[in-house]
Order: C-alpha cells, then sequence, then structure tokens
C-alpha cells in the first residue's frame, strides 16, 4: 500500500495533493495525442511547473507543435503560435498602434500582437533577423512589451517555447547568448524507437485521434509555481548547483582541465538557479517533499547544454557539448 509523502513544511497541502493526483491524467491525456518522449515531457512540465521558457530543438516532424499545443489544452491556457520568418517585424510579435474612430474621434489604439498568449510557441525562431528575436527578451524577462513608449502586462501564466531546427541551418540567425540564457530548458527531441514510430504511423493514418481534456488551469498553474518555491533545498545541494555551473566556466580559478582546453564560454548563474529551481519542481512532479542529488544532475543537460560554448579544439577532436557536461558531473563534488 502506497501512502503519500508529508506534504512541505508550511506549503499548501491542498495544492500538493492536487498536483499529486493531476500527474497521472495529465501524463496519460498526453498519450492520447503523444507516443513516448517521457523524457522529453517531464522536462516541460518540470518548466511549466517553475514557470522557465523552453528551447526545443529537434529535426522536422517529431511532433514538436504537437506537444506544446497538447499541453496548453490540458492546462486550459491560451495557445499562440508565431512563425519566424526572415521578414518577420517585431510589431509582428508584440503588437501595433493604429489610428481608430472612436466616439471621441481619431485616437491610437494599441493593437495587440500573438505574442499575448500564455502559451507562445515561436517556430524556428533561428529563422528571423536578431532585431526581432530581441523583441521576444523583454517579454520572456519581464513578462511585458513596451509599444510607442507605453508597457502593456501579458497575460499570466505566461511561457515561450521556441524550436529550432538543427539540421538545416543555411539562412538562419543563431540565438545571442543572451537571448539563449533566458531559457530555462534545452529540450532535445530525438527520433523514436521502432516500436514507438510504428504506433505513431498506425494512429496518424487511422480515424481521427481521441480529444484532449483541459484538467487544470492558469490560476492552478500559478499556484503551482508558489508551491515550488516553497520547496526545501539544503544549502550543500545549493553550492552543489553553483559548482556545476562555475566548472563549466573556462579560465577561472579551479577550473578543470578539460574545460579550459575545449569550452570557450560557460554556464552564468542563472544555471544554478535553474538547476535548483527545476530540481524543485522535479521533486514535486514525482510525489515527493524534498531535493536530492539525483534531482540536480538529471537537470544538468537541459539547463546547461545552451549556456556552455565549446571551441574549435573540441569541434576538431569531436568533443560535444555534452560530453564536456558528463564530465564536469563526473567533476563536481
Amino acid at each position: 500500500m502506497t501512502t503519500t509523502p508529508p506534504p512541505i513544511p508550511n506549503s499548501d497541502h491542498e495544492t500538493f495533493e492536487q498536483l499529486q493526483a493531476a500527474r497521472p491524467r495529465i501524463l496519460a491525456e498526453l498519450g492520447k495525442a503523444i507516443v513516448g518522449q517521457h523524457e522529453v515531457i517531464e522536462q516541460i512540465l518540470i518548466a511549466l511547473m517553475a514557470g522557465g521558457h523552453c528551447l526545443i530543438t529537434g529535426a522536422p516532424g517529431l511532433a514538436k507543435t504537437l506537444l506544446v499545443k497538447s499541453i496548453a489544452q490540458i492546462f486550459h491556457l491560451e495557445f499562440r503560435r508565431i512563425q519566424f520568418t526572415p521578414d518577420l517585424m517585431p510589431p509582428d510579435i508584440t503588437g501595433v498602434e493604429i489610428l481608430q474612430e472612436t466616439d471621441a474621434g481619431r485616437a491610437l489604439t494599441f493593437v495587440p500582437g500573438p505574442i499575448f498568449g500564455n502559451m507562445v510557441l515561436a517556430d524556428e525562431i533561428n529563422r528571423t533577423p536578431p532585431k526581432t528575436q530581441a523583441a521576444l527578451l523583454e517579454a520572456m524577462q519581464e513578462h511585458q512589451v513596451t509599444a510607442s513608449g507605453r508597457r502593456y502586462a501579458l497575460p499570466e501564466p505566461f511561457f515561450v517555447l521556441a524550436t529550432q531546427n538543427p539540421i538545416e541551418m543555411e539562412g538562419t540567425y543563431p540565438l545571442p547568448e543572451a537571448q539563449l540564457d533566458r531559457f530555462m530548458f534545452n529540450v532535445v527531441i530525438d527520433y523514436l524507437p521502432e516500436a514507438d514510430e510504428v504506433a505513431v504511423v498506425q494512429r496518424t493514418t487511422a480515424g481521427a485521434g481521441e480529444t484532449i481534456e483541459p484538467l487544470l488551469s492558469g490560476e492552478d498553474v500559478l499556484r503551482f509555481h508558489a508551491l515550488v518555491r516553497q520547496v526545501p533545498v539544503a544549502e550543500d545541494l545549493v553550492r552543489f548547483a553553483v559548482r556545476i555551473a562555475a566548472a563549466t566556466r573556462p579560465r577561472q580559478a579551479g577550473s578543470p582541465a578539460f574545460v579550459n582546453d575545449w569550452v570557450s564560454w560557460g554556464a552564468g548563474t542563472r544555471a544554478a538557479q535553474y538547476l535548483t529551481l527545476g530540481a524543485k519542481a522535479r521533486v514535486l512532479l514525482q510525489g515527493r517533499s524534498h531535493v536530492t542529488r539525483e534531482d540536480i544532475t538529471a537537470l544538468a543537460g537541459p539547463v546547461l547544454r545552451h549556456r556552455v560554448l565549446v571551441n574549435y579544439r573540441a569541434e576538431a577532436e569531436g568533443v560535444s557539448v555534452g560530453k564536456v557536461i558528463e564530465r564536469v558531473l563526473e567533476t563536481v563534488k
């Protein structure tokens, strides 16, 4: 007989119980549309619980859009999709003021852009120039946009899930480090095993699929955000997260020799923050009440892979970012 673990001290026990009851139902609803990809789903749900944004990297046809849209339906969030193209301009995202007739005469009226949603899918974000990419910076960090000198608050909760194709790089604009750092996770979607791929083909070539039912609301998500912040973390585990981030920085005191050889730019403090915050959310999703070392190391890949930049020597020697992260985790005590 299983028992519910003790709730987090001084926390909202009702919200804790709600999340535990909802988790299997969330996975069941996602299973109606998505086959496999369990690790990817967990990482996106962790980011959702923690209030972070995700960069999703994967080849075309791996159901990235379907996955994000399905999660938005389950949490009853307003879903918006922006197709990034080379001719897209910042006002096409944030909105624009237009001259309209009103009872008091002509006046400028702000027309919100597609960024005004709860869950915004920025599709192929590396297809648009840096000026337009930068339009997302304020929205992602401040949850607001500025148009004609006026600020407009975005609806809460607010998430940006940006996709990029790692294969076809011709005509793309790589995201600058400042923009990449705004994403909590870089989630990599890979090809499915043969059995799962067969299931996908059978399902998508048959009749209409099952309808996904909304289970929660935006207000529930905001309560989950508050609950995640209440999860206690021992100081030595916070120090562990800080040391992992620091170990990726070359030419610093105590930097591992392989980092000095292979890395040109390492992770900043935000990496340690997201390792800790993500670990808290992972604990809640798994029905536990305290963070362990495993919770932090399990998220090192998605937190660090877009914050660590390998140099030409690493590329020449066939050393990937993933290999550097593995070595860092072996080194940090």
